[in-house]
């Protein structure tokens, strides 16, 4: 019975034949966060506060380190869905076509395309690097990008 994965920096990296991490930590903490907020002033502040609160807040806690770690479409239909599920909370509703035009309305953007900005940014700040081991981490990243495009 050995240690199936290892909280560093706080990324879940998990055991398997390639380098994979784990996010439920972080579903966990968004979750948290959300309730956090929304609990102190959800029903009385304006739909506009709250949103921004989670795009500031709760956002960049569920995104943490998707920028470094192997992510795929699973990993991102999971990320999004605990979007969606707080913001079903915030608009009383079930509706995905509700909840993909408050999205649009108040400027939230998928979390695929933002994983995707993520990426390509941290792709182009360790680019310039002399480092032997980061030069192979953008060459590495930057063909899984390629294949989530």
């Amino acid at each position: 019975m050995g240690i199936d994965s290892v909280r560093y920096l706080g990324v879940c990296v998990t055991r398997s034949t390639h380098f994979s991490c784990s996010f439920d930590n972080a579903k966990n903490s968004f979750y948290r966060s959300f309730n956090a907020i929304f609990g102190k002033i959800g029903r009385i502040a304006p739909e506009n506060v709250v949103m921004q609160l989670i795009k500031s807040k709760c956002l960049p806690v569920l995104l943490y380190a998707v920028d470094a770690c192997p992510t795929n479409r699973t990993l991102e239909r999971s990320l999004q869905f605990s979007l969606t599920r707080i913001m079903m909370k915030i608009f009383k509703t079930n509706s995905q076509e509700i909840i993909n035009n408050c999205q649009l309305y108040f400027g939230l953007q998928p979390i695929s395309d933002a994983i995707k900005k993520r990426k390509i940014n941290f792709l182009n700040k360790i680019s310039t690097t002399c480092n032997a081991l980061c030069k192979q981490f953008v060459s590495t990243a930057s063909s899984e990008l390629i294949t989530l495009c």
